[in-house]
């Protein structure tokens, strides 16, 4: 492979906190080594169009503790056609760029792959994503600010719930992926935990409750994952208020603010060791590959292999609910 020089970087798909220091980290990695760097603005799309602009270390100053990312996000279709693609490849090779970092989940290295099977420009990819999805590392950026949000909330609702001896169901984010709903309920004992992951018998949740009804406990926190097979908030409340019409009870969507916020510390350190990673690896000739992190060992798994395997939920960690909630 011949010597970089100019490294584009772009976020893609669901913003996530720790973004910006991975940003951050890639641009002062890229200076330090004496590499030309470029911020490509709302990922694919702002390729396609040349919204690209060259990055010097000050224009990462003071963005390591923000959530969001200074680059801008989107998702782009037109990416996902020949035309587009060919479009982005042109508007990369007229700036000069010659190995790209790109920072996002599933979708983002799914287009990647699909990107340098026509074009051969070499790319490393940083996990990005609040849902943990990704085979290839223990955590991805945006991950433990997530959980830290919802168990923050979740313990405010329980605080209120035992206020007015009522049933909460907290609706968090997860459309594919169970992480954010398994953990978040864990660290804030809810009484059930639903993911889409394993499949949900509504009979046996409405059951529980009974039970619980019948031994006195006044407060019943369910966490649910919004893409639980059965549904989300709502479809419980309807299934809970059916059975037992004198329970008071209350739902609470948390949605995107899960998404927002400083990142934590260990978001910040991932995101930093990542980023330095990545831009490590182009300049020794490893390519095409996501930077992860394995006890505590960065790792570099091919783009193939993430888009096409699955992280596994502990299935300790399910059977510990039950025994914990009894």
């Amino acid at each position: 492979m011949s010597k970089i020089n100019n490294i584009g970087i772009l976020t893609s798909g669901g913003d996530s906190p720790g973004m910006n220091a991975a940003i951050r980290s890639v641009v002062r990695t890229c200076c330090y080594y004496g590499l030309s760097v470029f911020g490509i603005r709302r990922g694919y799309q702002g390729m396609i169009e040349g919204d690209i602009f060259k990055m010097q270390t000050t224009d990462v100053s003071n963005i390591i503790q923000r959530g969001g990312t200074i680059l801008k996000t989107a998702r782009s279709k037109e990416f996902m056609t020949d035309e587009g693609m060919k479009k982005a490849y042109g508007q990369v090779s007229a700036h000069g760029i010659d190995a790209l970092v790109l920072i996002g989940g599933d979708g983002t290295f799914r287009g990647a792959n699909h990107f340098f099977e026509k074009y051969t420009i070499p790319a490393v990819g940083i996990p990005g994503t609040i849902d943990k999805d990704l085979v290839g590392t223990d955590y991805t950026i945006g991950f433990d600010t997530a959980v830290n949000t919802a168990v923050e909330a979740i313990d405010k609702i329980r605080d209120t719930a035992e206020a007015h001896d009522r049933l909460f169901i907290v609706e968090v984010m997860g459309r594919d992926a169970g992480y954010i709903a398994l953990n978040s309920g864990i660290a804030c004992g809810a009484e059930d935990i639903l993911i889409p992951e394993q499949a949900t018998h509504i009979d046996e949740v409405l059951n529980r409750i009974d039970r619980d009804e019948r031994r006195k406990k006044t407060v019943h926190i369910i966490v649910v994952a919004e893409g639980d097979e059965f549904g989300g908030a709502k479809e419980f409340y309807t299934a809970i208020t059916e059975r037992f019409p004198a329970l008071d009870v209350r739902t609470c969507v948390l949605g995107h603010i899960q998404r927002g916020g400083s990142p934590s510390y260990a978001d910040r350190v991932l995101a930093s060791r990542l980023g330095y990673a990545a831009v490590n690896a182009l300049r020794h000739g490893n390519t095409q590959v996501m930077a992860g992190v394995i006890n505590d060992k960065i790792i570099f798994t091919p783009f193939a292999k993430v888009i096409k395997g699955e992280a596994p939920i502990n299935r300790d960690m399910l059977e510990m609910i039950r025994v914990l909630s009894a």
